[in-house]
């Protein structure tokens, strides 16, 4: 069973956790999730497609993220979620932490900060080893073409995160 850790407002970890997808959370209290974008050098993004199974925006296109586990930091969880799902490890990559948003959903139990990281790392496509679980495929876009799917309404985060395109 997968345990988050459970913070109070000012992004402190309380000392208890919650099982995942478990909204029981109070209006004053989050769990930690994040996302890491990896850029190449050439100022193209990888960006990966959801699966069509999944519950919330089947086919919609992201970027790697998740929840961070009880017990793991932040940088650790990004580096493993980005992992998990592309198959790239991005320990020695450049870049690193930029921001961090959060999202409040009153009464619902699931409120959560999101720590967003890019990393630039040279990678080839036969690097890739996609988590078939999550990921329908992938792209290599560029910030303009990002854009496109964000105005079309089939990119997650893309208000929150937009910055992170700009290199």
């Amino acid at each position: 069973m997968e345990l988050w850790d459970i913070y109070d407002k000012d992004k402190k970890k309380t000392g208890r956790t919650m099982k995942r997808n478990d909204w029981c959370l109070k209006d004053d209290e989050y769990h930690l999730t994040v996302l890491g974008v990896v850029a190449r050098p050439d100022g193209r993004f990888l960006i990966t497609k959801r699966v069509m199974t999944k519950a919330w925006a089947p086919g919609w296109w992201e970027v790697s993220g998740g929840a961070a586990q009880a017990g793991e930091e932040s940088y650790e969880a990004v580096l493993r979620e980005v992992k998990e799902e592309t198959g790239l490890d991005c320990s020695s990559a450049d870049g690193g932490y930029m921001f961090t948003y959060h999202r409040e959903n009153p009464g619902k139990g699931d409120n959560y900060f999101v720590d967003v990281y890019r990393f630039i790392k040279d990678f080839d496509e036969d690097d890739l080893a996609l988590q078939a679980e999550e990921t329908a495929g992938y792209m290599l876009a560029t910030p303009k073409e990002i854009k496109a799917f964000a105005d079309q309404g089939v990119f997650l985060h893309y208000d929150s995160i937009k910055q992170v395109f700009e290199l």
